[in-house]
């Protein structure tokens, strides 16, 4: 393996609970009813808009008020983030053991803005060459297939035609790892479930960090993709 590129999301850190309630106090901003925390889980990997969208339309309510949600939701992500999301247990561990003998990098759907204090604040951003997420922009949003070009080019890993990985625990993750040729190795403990690495065609399921962590060193994971 020459390189690991990581999702954030769902694969270092476990983000349910700030997200979900940082988009109900986005809709209760707007006047509009919050969700339970469980439905909105869902929304976790794609843009932030693109999460807008479906609930405001859900409502009736028009597109134009997508700005606005988000406006309302980074008021307070940016406040708690750092301090309310929590590594997944067993990563400090398989990062510490992975950084000396791979090049690692970050390629988040979450603006960079808010992912580099997240991981700094776990003591994590110190085992990765390049952390990258759209630029912080209201309206924005980067498809993930983008953001992992930019990761590879901004850590440029080693001689071509050596496997890099694409770790992630949403079909947005591996479609865009295969869009790269990547290998694409789907986690089950993030948001989406076996069923959706499956059908996206990952290429092997872990279960665990540290089944990540022997699979990346050279031991072997479970088959995840289509033939």
């Amino acid at each position: 393996m020459a390189a690991a590129l990581f999702d954030l999301d769902g694969v270092l850190v476990d983000s349910r609970r700030p997200i979900a309630q940082c988009i109900n106090h986005a809709l209760e901003r707007e006047g509009l009813a919050p969700e339970p925390e469980a439905a909105l889980h869902g929304f976790i990997g794609p843009p932030l808009r693109d999460c807008f969208a479906a609930l405001l339309a859900a409502r009736g309510r028009s597109e134009d008020r997508v700005a606005s949600c988000i406006g309302h939701y980074r008021e307070r992500y940016r406040e708690v983030a750092p301090t309310e999301t929590p590594a997944f247990p067993g990563i400090a561990a398989c990062l510490e053991a992975l950084a000396p003998r791979l090049p690692l990098a970050v390629a988040t759907s979450k603006p960079e803005a808010f992912a580099r204090p997240i991981l700094e604040s776990l003591g994590l951003a110190r085992h990765f060459r390049a952390i990258v997420g759209p630029p912080l922009r209201e309206t924005h949003a980067e498809d993930k297939t983008r953001t992992v070009a930019r990761a590879l080019a901004a850590f440029a890993p080693a001689a071509p035609g050596t496997p890099v990985a694409m770790i992630g625990d949403r079909h947005f993750d591996v479609r865009a790892g295969a869009a790269h040729a990547l290998l694409t190795i789907g986690v089950t403990w993030g948001i989406g479930d076996e069923a959706e690495l499956r059908e996206a065609g990952a290429d092997l399921l872990v279960a665990s960090p540290f089944a990540l962590r022997e699979l990346l060193l050279g031991g072997s994971g479970e088959p995840g993709g289509a033939p």
